[in-house]
């Protein structure tokens, strides 16, 4: 091979390897661009997944919640994400029952027909339209003035957001037959209902804990918190008493019960709490007094057990918001509807964050921990 010839190879083969080869799944149909065409299709995939890890979420557990009713009186708590209190109780488990497996189908990716899509559609539907009723309710009742509300955004309109994107993936999605099942969608799938999992909680906090629903009351419980051992309250007990005098003072509870632990030293919390009312201005005669309130649910367990003795109908309960969710799951488990204010924070507290990672596993141990029995 002569010099010219080789130098016209050399530039062929150089001229080959230098041509991008797309894989085939990013090259372009039809002459459109390749990029579009990508960030299109991971856009609509991202939707899917997301839709479809709501749905897990959503389908899942409402339908432990229906299950572990069979198992517990009052395990269900539905309402926590829906109120359907409107309709008679069968009605409501039914529609909650069917809907729950209909978006447990959808999230897991199971092969479906037009008219079970169909179906499904309208199950999602006339959920996401209950949840649209439960926003226009809240916000009627923070316009009338009978609910505080430090976070104006209800979880009910999040909520709305989520089973409406569950809808427009389920009618967007082309009809797949038996054969076209696959694992690896569903893994970003399960991915976000476990960020549900963790998310949930937090908006629970946030959403329904900062929410303030005081009425006039019987008796209001004060949670305790800690107490230093020079006698001294923390700043976030003294934040739940001084609210707790306030309502006092505004005529919404007519006693005040106090419920704590063993304080760093000598003084016991609910001794703390007791000592701080009265320097705040109220009667002694009005404080009650729990020293066995070690935990949360010693704490529930103790006061509706002094509930019954005083004959008390309506209980407000004090605390922070964040431990509020958590605190109204007990009492609802045992029959009692309360009313929860949230303690007015004189400052952000250091130990927030680890407060509430905290809660977001609590609030899971008490949902589940009727299941374990």
């Amino acid at each position: 091979m002569n010099e010219r010839n080789k130098l016209q190879t050399s530039t062929t083969n150089t001229q080959g390897r230098s041509k991008l080869q797309f894989p085939s799944w990013f090259r372009t149909n039809e002459g459109g661009g390749s990029a579009s065409w990508f960030f299109t299709k991971f856009r609509f995939g991202l939707r899917d997944s997301v839709a479809r890890g709501l749905a897990l979420f959503l389908g899942g557990f409402s339908l432990l919640n229906l299950l572990g009713e069979l198992r517990r009186t009052n395990f269900d708590a539905n309402l926590w994400w829906i109120d359907l209190r409107w309709l008679p109780a069968s009605v409501a488990a039914s529609l909650v029952a069917v809907s729950s497996l209909c978006l447990l189908v959808f999230g897991l990716g199971a092969p479906r027909s037009h008219w079970w899509r169909a179906f499904a559609a309208g199950c999602v539907g006339l959920l996401g339209l209950a949840c649209a009723g439960n926003t226009v309710r809240f916000y009627t009742l923070m316009a009338r003035g009978d609910i505080g509300v430090g976070v104006p955004i209800p979880l009910s309109l999040f909520l709305t957001g989520a089973l409406f994107l569950i809808l427009a993936a389920q009618v967007g999605q082309p009809v797949r037959g038996g054969s076209q099942s696959s694992l690896r969608p569903i893994i970003p799938a399960l991915g976000i209902c476990a960020f549900c999992l963790c998310l949930f909680p937090l908006a629970q906090m946030f959403c329904f804990g900062k929410t303030d629903y005081r009425r006039p009351a019987d008796v209001a419980v004060v949670m305790g918190a800690r107490v230093y051992a020079d006698g001294r309250p923390s700043d976030a007990l003294a934040d739940r008493v001084r609210t707790a005098c306030q309502l006092y003072r505004n005529g919404l509870a007519r006693r005040l019960l106090m419920s704590g632990g063993p304080g760093d030293g000598a003084v016991h919390e609910s001794a703390a709490m007791r000592q701080m009312a009265l320097q705040l201005g109220v009667k002694p005669e009005d404080i009650l007094m729990d020293e066995a309130g070690l935990n949360t649910l010693a704490t529930v367990r103790n006061t509706e057990r002094l509930f019954s003795s005083l004959h008390a109908k309506r209980i407000l309960v004090v605390s922070h918001f964040y431990h509020l969710p958590r605190i109204k799951l007990a009492y609802q488990r045992d029959g009692w509807e309360v009313y929860t204010v949230p303690a007015k924070e004189s400052y952000l507290l250091r130990q927030m964050p680890y407060n509430l990672a905290r809660e977001v596993a609590a609030l899971w141990v008490y949902y589940l921990r009727p299941l374990a029995g």
